[in-house]
């Protein structure tokens, strides 16, 4: 290693040494802002620029502690560069701290020192929405290699399973041998009817007899019913904060908190258990969200949300499905291609996202599924109906990307419109959070009780 490198990486109080150059480049991209998204899931650091920039990195194993190097050409060390000193978080699980240093006149060196070894995924976005040029780091733990898995462990209240499917199998094979008490409990009880009758017993079978070796021709044995399992879905999250209302109510915290009120119920019932897309404020893509459902062999999946309209009069709760079609109308179709460039804003890797995550957003829908969801959003509508005016009075349809999970009945609520300035006070009062969940959830019971072929799904 070169006498520049070493000087590069010599740290005083966990901060990099180093001089700030003076020379500044007539073409060197300047630093719009700095966020980072610490989540267990995963830590997200993003740095948003005005101009494209070219990077390279490279993980240090040794000596401890791990580090991710980051050079970024075309880029001068700024103060909101240096920001991302201070905005790490004591309880991020994988950063520790981070250095920044001129490396060169016309390149940037950022050093993450993390709590332990990672799975990094660092990639650049083009300009969306309201965003401009993009570098994001997601920082991933090596152990968990599939990052769905622990959202699935919410189904039992436990560990993250190894293999979420293969444990639940596990658990219906377990509840079968469990029956087997249950049979020589009522054989004790016909021996005593017998008894009281004086009726004298069947003489008991030799186990060398032939008889006993036969296979009954009994009816087969019933499936063993699981619970029902909701996936609910927490809209926007991270890096995309969804619609923001006129007091900067961002629709990404309305959505989560209700969700969260929502989860704390279904737990309450029997027979229910429940799975969360995203408990924190992190950016998950739809075809996670739909894989999530997949995984954890859920029965519904229902995606809550805050509406928004250029007219701030708009108003009301609505719910949409899925359609086999096309949209049902002019505003559902351009809900869908809002809520469908959630991956564009919120920042997917589409390079590193795997194959079959995209396959699942190949529309695999079933009649079965489209008419079970129509009459689950129905059914929530009827409910919404009670604690706020109804935007739509019919569930409307469109082609939702997040509703696409094969064979599972998929809604997306509207709770209100945040971009209405009465409805965005309601939407932040925790009475109104905690009656759009009443009501959704006693929309799916009704449901349920109503048509219980899910259970059989």
């Amino acid at each position: 290693m070169d006498i520049s490198r070493r000087t590069l990486i010599s740290t005083t109080s966990g901060t990099l040494a180093l001089s700030l150059l003076p020379m500044k480049l007539a073409y060197a991209a300047q630093m719009v802002d700095v966020r980072m998204w610490p989540a267990e899931e995963y830590t997200r650091v993003t740095l948003e620029h005005d101009q494209p920039i070219k990077f390279k990195y490279f993980l240090v194993r040794s000596p401890m502690p791990y580090r991710l190097v980051v050079d970024i050409e075309g880029l001068t060390l700024t103060a909101k560069l240096q920001k991302m000193i201070s905005d790490v978080s004591p309880n991020d699980p994988y950063i520790k701290s981070v250095r920044i240093g001129q490396y060169t006149p016309t390149i940037v060196r950022l050093v993450m020192d993390l709590k332990s070894e990672v799975r990094p995924e660092v990639f650049s976005l083009k300009p969306v929405a309201n965003y401009k040029y993009r570098l994001i780091f997601d920082i991933y733990p090596v152990e968990s290699e599939d990052p769905i898995a622990g959202v699935i462990a919410g189904l039992n209240g436990q560990k993250t399973p190894s293999d979420p499917l293969g444990e639940l199998l596990a658990q219906n094979k377990t509840k079968s041998n469990a029956q087997s008490p249950a049979i020589s409990q009522n054989q004790s009880k016909d021996s005593a009817t017998n008894k009281k009758n004086n009726t004298p017993p069947a003489p008991a079978q030799s186990k060398a007899t032939p008889q006993a070796t036969k296979t009954p021709s009994a009816k087969p044995a019933a499936k063993v019913k699981r619970d029902i399992v909701i996936v609910v879905d927490a809209g926007h999250g991270g890096e995309d904060p969804g619609a923001v209302g006129k007091r900067k109510t961002y629709e990404k915290h309305i959505t989560l908190s209700i969700a969260k009120r929502l989860e704390r119920l279904i737990k309450r019932e029997k027979g229910m258990k429940v799975v969360m897309t995203r408990s924190s404020d992190h950016f998950v893509s739809l075809s996670q969200r739909v894989m999530i459902a997949q995984k954890a062999k859920a029965h519904l999946f229902v995606s809550i949300h805050a509406d928004a309209w250029t007219k701030p009069s708009a108003k009301g709760a609505s719910v949409y499905a899925l359609s086999e079609r096309g949209a049902t109308s002019s505003a559902a179709m351009w809900l869908a291609k809002n809520q469908n460039e959630a991956d564009l804003i919120g920042g997917a890797n589409f390079k590193e996202v795997d194959k079959r995550l995209q396959s699942v957003l190949v529309d695999m829908t079933t009649s079965w599924k489209i008419n079970y969801s129509l009459e689950l959003g129905h059914s929530v509508l009827q409910y919404l109906g009670k604690i706020n005016t109804l935007h739509r009075k019919q569930v409307e349809q469109a082609g939702f990307l997040v509703l696409k999970a094969p064979g599972i009945p998929s809604i997306l609520v509207e709770t209100a419109f945040i971009s209405n300035p009465q409805e965005e006070r309601k939407l932040k009062t925790a009475a109104y959070q905690q009656n759009v969940a009443d009501a959704i959830l006693k929309g799916i019971k009704a449901q349920v009780k109503k048509n219980d072929s899910i259970m059989q799904s």
